[in-house]
């Protein structure tokens, strides 16, 4: 690491999802290094030697009319910025079983310990998404079984769902960034069974494959490509979504069924949540 001062902006937007996954990747192409996620936008970090004036100028997202983004901005110093990072990056605990932390947190006793360095990936276990999902991993069987963790991000439903007894596990983004810091993740925690792929839907073609998919993606992703992940599931098999409102639910069910699959139940975690389906 250089002796380089940090800036870091604090962004709040609304809608936070897909918009604060679409503004990670935007600054990703602008040397933005690290991202914490907040509860109503997104923490952003950048060396003062890569930044610019205009280093937002060409950010189409702050210019779209579907999102309200505001922003500030300040520097930080090179010796405080281990302190500011860590301090920004706070352990979560699911169910009391689970617990996200970065290398730098220190080993709790969990029957669940993940250890997640987010850098430019989506997913560190704060978004009221990835939490609902991490229930449902928690919740149901996942032992001996064959998984597909779409929209992987960092990795984190995957590598607990091998904690959680899965044989044969993978996780998919069209993300580099989210590629990259899976495969990180998944050595860093020791995981075995895990394999990670660069890219989309496309991707699956074999029927019939998975015991288990778990999809935190968005509302139109999810419509678009709910028949194909009914498709790759086994009879009986689970679907487990989120990344959409309430309001979505009625949208995201009638697709499902249209796809051969029945509603279980929801989670809800403020304007979230999350659902589960059974394959016919």
């Amino acid at each position: 690491m250089s002796n380089s001062n940090y800036v870091e902006y604090s962004f709040r937007i609304k809608p936070v999802q897909p918009g604060a996954e679409i503004l990670m990747a935007e600054l990703g192409e602008r040397n933005f290094e690290s991202f914490v996620e907040q509860e109503d936008g997104l923490l952003a970090y950048i060396q003062k030697n890569d930044w610019t004036k205009d280093i937002l100028a060409d950010v189409s997202i702050l210019e779209n009319s579907e999102f309200q983004i505001s922003f500030t901005s300040k520097e930080i110093a090179q010796e405080n910025w281990n302190i500011t990072w860590e301090s920004n990056f706070k352990p979560i605990q699911v169910e009391n079983r689970c617990r996200v932390r970065a290398p730098f947190h220190k080993k709790l006793d969990f029957e669940y310990d993940i250890v997640i360095e987010p850098k430019m990936s989506f997913g560190t276990g704060h978004h009221e998404t990835t939490q609902m999902m991490l229930r449902y991993v928690l919740e149901n069987d996942f032992n001996q079984k064959s998984v597909l963790d779409m929209g992987s991000g960092t990795g984190v439903l995957a590598i607990l769902a091998e904690m959680r007894g899965a044989t044969a596990v993978e996780a998919i983004d069209i993300d580099n960034w989210c590629y990259l810091n899976a495969l990180e993740n998944v050595e860093r925690n020791n995981c075995k069974h895990i394999k990670v792929f660069e890219g989309d839907a496309s991707l699956l073609a074999m029927p019939n494959k998975y015991d288990i998919v778990l999809a935190n993606i968005n509302r139109n992703i999810l419509l678009q490509d709910i028949p194909t992940y009914a498709n790759i599931l086994k009879s009986g098999g689970l679907l487990f979504l989120s990344g959409f409102y309430s309001e979505d639910i009625p949208m995201i069910t009638d697709k499902c069924i249209e796809s051969e699959m029945v509603f279980q139940n929801s989670l809800k975690n403020g304007e979230w949540v999350a659902t589960a389906f059974q394959k016919k």
